[in-house]
């Protein structure tokens, strides 16, 4: 099966387990965040906000590659209804959840399949959020959190992606800086969690999804040789045997699938050899990622490590939708190569 039918599949899958109308109101759709749902699932008590930006962008990954009406109805619903399970609000208190937002959204405009005007209030109401979530506190950057003392990649790296695209270049400049200076290890190249303002300390866990928006910021600002130093470092120090890692379910289902997508966008953008690097990665992942998964009624349900055949039963974390999404994503961002 070639990439595109793949990716396809996955999102067939995703959508037939948990893409489902909010409080069986019509005209809605949100995804439901595990399958089988649990009762609170089925109502969409914890929804994951972020989680559902990640589902939009797979969705606007989806329309790019086969264009329909069916799905593009799809987004418009799926748009409105994240407004309205967010109480009518675009934004929370966790910067890095509405970057994400932001960015998805940033996406779907440029289809051109939900309404002008209501995207743009989506879009200033994040950017005028994430402007004021920046401070001079350790250099500068923007915290994880609103009330929060801790500044961090995740926040950090969508939202000077977000800047960049929404024009603001000035201060996705001086984001993108702040974390070349405070959070990249100078002997490894990857990129640290983050840094407390409390105490200083610096918190240097490495996942993949800080790899993966460092390595999208610098894409933007067209920083060539930072973008390849994280590559390089992804592929010696963060993808054994080159497959990316799991990071078990919850959050950390989405985590390898962040830094595929930007894989793949540095395979199309940067010189030899790191976009070489970098579409190998992505390809010998999704290969993985395909092999190793399940096939339902519905289609492929994936691991939660690609790297390993899906649990049957699933395990708690293949029930995750963050894991689910992940898959798919990475067999959007394989179809693009």
């Amino acid at each position: 099966m070639d990439p595109a039918a793949r990716a396809s599949a996955a999102e067939r899958a995703v959508c037939a387990r948990h893409v489902r109308r909010l409080w069986a109101l019509p005209g809605t759709a949100l995804g439901r965040s595990g399958w089988p749902p649990t009762l609170g699932q089925r109502v969409h008590w914890h929804w994951n906000y972020w989680w559902q930006a990640h589902l939009l962008d797979s969705l606007v990954d989806a329309q790019l590659r086969e264009p329909t009406e069916d799905r593009a109805r799809l987004i418009n619903r799926f748009v409105t209804t994240v407004h309205r399970r967010n109480f009518g609000s675009w934004v929370n208190d966790y910067y890095d959840d509405i970057a994400w937002l932001g960015l998805a959204l940033q996406r779907v405009r440029r289809l051109s399949t939900v309404d002008e005007a209501t995207l743009n209030e989506a879009i200033e109401a994040i950017d005028k959020r994430l402007h004021e979530g920046w401070t001079e506190d350790l250099g500068g950057g923007i915290w994880w959190r609103r009330g929060d003392s801790f500044k961090n990649t995740p926040a950090n790296g969508p939202a000077a992606i977000f800047h960049a695209r929404v024009g603001d270049q000035e201060r996705a400049r001086a984001m993108t800086q702040w974390l070349t200076d405070t959070l990249v290890d100078p002997e490894t190249g990857l990129v640290w969690d983050g840094i407390r303002a409390d105490t200083g300390e610096l918190v240097k866990h490495l996942f993949s999804y800080c790899q993966g928006v460092y390595l999208g910021a610098c894409l933007e600002q067209e920083q060539w040789e930072d973008a390849a130093r994280t590559i390089r470092a992804v592929e010696q120090h963060g993808a054994p045997d080159g497959i990316l890692p799991g990071s078990e379910g919850g959050d950390g289902g989405l985590f390898s699938a962040i830094l595929a997508r930007y894989l793949a966008l540095a395979a199309k953008t940067l010189p030899k050899p790191e976009a070489e690097t970098a579409k190998k990665l992505v390809q010998k992942s999704a290969e993985a990622c395909w092999n190793g998964a399940t096939q339902e009624k519905t289609g492929p349900r994936f691991s939660a490590e690609w790297a390993q055949p899906a649990k049957n039963p699933p395990n708690k974390a293949e029930k995750d939708l963050s894991v689910q999404i992940g898959g798919w994503m990475l067999l959007e961002a394989a179809a693009t190569l």
